[in-house]
């Protein structure tokens, strides 16, 4: 039974997949196989070294060693680089520097702010105080007195005996020069009208129109001679066109319902029980 069922399995396969079927397996046999094996191998004495070699010598050999290294790189970039300024900044030139300030510099500070410093800026107030007072002032006021004074005899003066009369004149200039040129206007146009205008509408309204009507009838008579003669024409040629019923003519002419014909006659209730 065992064995029938693979048997059984494989019955759907063609007979071409069951002959390559043998060869793939040889080769993965003889192929696949040992390449695996020897991969697992590789695989397991790889993790065996690290485990019991590589781990152990990193952990408590290397290590240990870098980080001593690294300590000691920097304590002598430390004793290079840092320590000595360090040194100089805490124990000269920060002791010197208190030293200068305490004897040097504040005592210069305050013999230049108590003799020199005070006493110009007392001379630059007491300079300004002087000048506003004997120079901005008198220049603002006489600039205001300038001012005052100009407005009040050359500005004012012109303004009120000069501009004023100008603008009025000029106002009543402009409103006369309005009303000349409207009353040429009105006089131009009555003369257009009178000249040009009433003549055209004269000969429009008494030659033109019966012209015009005239022609429109004279028109109108011959395009219906013409319809007539070629209707006429027409008949003699090729004889009179068949005549529709009323119905259709009807109906032709756009009448679609049934009031467009003509009515039946009533039936009176008594002929209808009869």
């Amino acid at each position: 039974m065992e064995n029938e069922e693979p048997q059984l399995a494989h019955r759907g396969d063609g007979c071409l997949v069951g002959i390559v079927r043998i060869p793939v397996k040889i080769i993965a046999v003889l192929v696949v196989l040992p390449v695996r094996v020897v991969w697992d191998l590789l695989a397991a004495l790889g993790r065996l070294v690290h485990r019991h070699l590589l781990a152990p010598v990193w952990t408590y050999v290397l290590a240990p060693v870098l980080r001593g290294l690294g300590w000691v790189v920097s304590t002598l970039l430390k004793l290079v680089f840092v320590w000595p300024w360090v040194g100089l900044w805490r124990y000269v030139l920060l002791p010197v520097g208190s030293w200068a300030y305490a004897y040097v510099f504040a005592p210069v500070g305050r013999v230049l702010s108590a003799y020199v410093l005070r006493p110009l800026g007392r001379a630059i107030a007491w300079l300004a105080t002087l000048t506003w007072r004997h120079v901005v002032v008198p220049v603002g006021q006489a600039i205001a007195w300038a001012a005052m004074t100009v407005h009040r005899h050359l500005l004012l003066p012109l303004y009120r005996y000069v501009l004023t009369p100008l603008g009025r004149a000029l106002a009543w200039a402009w409103h006369v020069a309005g009303v000349i040129t409207g009353a040429l206007w009105r006089a131009f146009k009555w003369a257009g009208w009178v000249v040009v205008g009433w003549p055209l509408a004269q000969v429009y309204r008494y030659v033109l129109t019966p012209a015009g009507h005239l022609l429109r009838a004279v028109w109108r008579t011959v395009r219906d001679t013409a319809r007539e003669i070629r209707a006429e024409v027409a008949r003699a040629l090729f004889g009179t066109p068949p005549r529709e019923p009323a119905r259709s003519r009807a109906r032709t002419l756009g009448s679609t319902t049934a009031a467009d014909a003509a009515p039946a006659d009533e039936i009176s209730l008594h002929q209808r029980q009869g």
